[in-house]
């Protein structure tokens, strides 16, 4: 299945059905009178969370949502039918966004939440409606209300509790590979991973997800490579592993690369706690390991962990300091009285 992430939408709700002028008119009834129904209600939009869904590939194939109009009243008294309602089914983490893609209308994040996008126009009155001791045979009805027309756009962002960072190559595909159920594409060249990967990670028996995004360039913010659209998958984790490739010959400029571009980027997401691994230090002897840690860590400013995601060494101690940032986290956003009373 493809990965689609970002979709344009035209929705309309349905419009109300128009009121009926009708006079009874029976034999043997002496007197008639006025029996036109009102017209149906317009069907309505929605928006709702469904499980099973990872993407926005339907909203590809189909862009035009109108919903059905109500039909208009009817003589004897009958009420014209509503109109059938229409539900747009998106995955968990679904933004939706106004016309100007800055407005957020809603943000989705549990699975059976409903939101009404547009409402269904009311039925028209008929004129059985305006019947009235002074006005016994009213030759008024009015007309249905419109629907609703509106443009808006669906943003899938991923729901997981850490995010994965680096520049092409950096190893990140191989570290998701290798620490959970995830099998992404990893290959020996660049933006080998065109979209983003979630995997469960185990350890200590506990559990979380992570996300892999496509690798970063410098002026990725300015749309160089595949460009930033991709941070929003990570914008919601409770903390971002930064992996440098121990290789390169200029550790610590892949590293401020990353960290200008979430900068630039801007929101939250520079200030998101981070982890630092130098990746790959299988590949490295004793000295040079020695020598890159002290690179990384004069520009990161703090510890750095070292990992291999190909041989498994010191994935442990980065899988146990991500859950302990994940889990932090998730105090700080618990309600202060709940803090209170929170016992571990």
């Amino acid at each position: 299945m493809k990965f689609l992430d970002l979709a344009k939408v035209y929705i309309r709700s349905g419009g109300g059905g128009n009121g009926c002028i009708s006079f009874r008119r029976e034999k043997n009834a002496e007197y008639g009178g006025p029996n036109g129904g009102d017209g149906g209600k317009g069907g309505t939009v929605w928006v709702e969370v469904v499980d099973g869904l990872n993407t926005l590939i339907d909203f590809r194939y189909q862009q035009h949502f109108f919903a059905k109009s109500g039909q208009s009243g009817m003589g004897q008294q009958r009420t014209g039918k509503d109109g059938d309602d229409i539900i747009l089914r998106v995955p968990v983490g679904t933004e939706i966004l106004d016309e100007d893609q800055e407005t957020v209308i809603a943000d989705l994040t549990e699975v059976g939440q409903r939101i009404q996008l547009a409402k269904g126009g009311n039925g028209g009155f008929g004129n059985l409606h305006f019947k009235s001791a002074t006005n016994q045979a009213p030759r008024r009805a009015n007309p249905g209300q419109e629907g609703v027309e509106r443009t808006i756009w669906l943003k899938l962002k991923l729901i997981a509790d850490a995010g994965l960072l680096g520049l092409p190559n950096a190893g990140k595909s191989t570290f998701l590979a290798a620490s959970s159920n995830a099998r992404p594409k990893i290959a020996d060249y660049p933006f080998t991973t065109l979209h983003p990967n979630l995997g469960v990670v185990g350890i200590d028996n506990a559990e979380f997800v992570i996300a892999d995004i496509p690798g970063l360039i410098a002026g990725a913010h300015e749309g160089r490579g595949i460009g930033d659209r991709f941070l929003g998958h990570v914008e919601r984790c409770s903390v971002l592993l930064h992996l440098v490739d121990g290789t390169s010959d200029s550790i610590a400029e892949d590293y401020n690369t990353i960290i200008g571009e979430l900068e630039a980027y801007g929101g939250e997401l520079a200030n998101k706690a981070r982890i630092t691994a130098l990746n790959k230090v299988d590949s490295l002897d004793d000295d040079e390991r020695a020598e890159a840690k002290a690179e990384l860590e004069a520009a990161v400013g703090g510890p750095v962990l070292l990992m291999s995601g190909v041989s498994r060494e010191g994935m442990p101690e980065v899988l146990r300091a991500v859950r302990a940032e994940i889990e932090a986290d998730r105090i700080r956003q618990q309600p202060a009285e709940e803090a209170e009373t929170w016992q571990p």
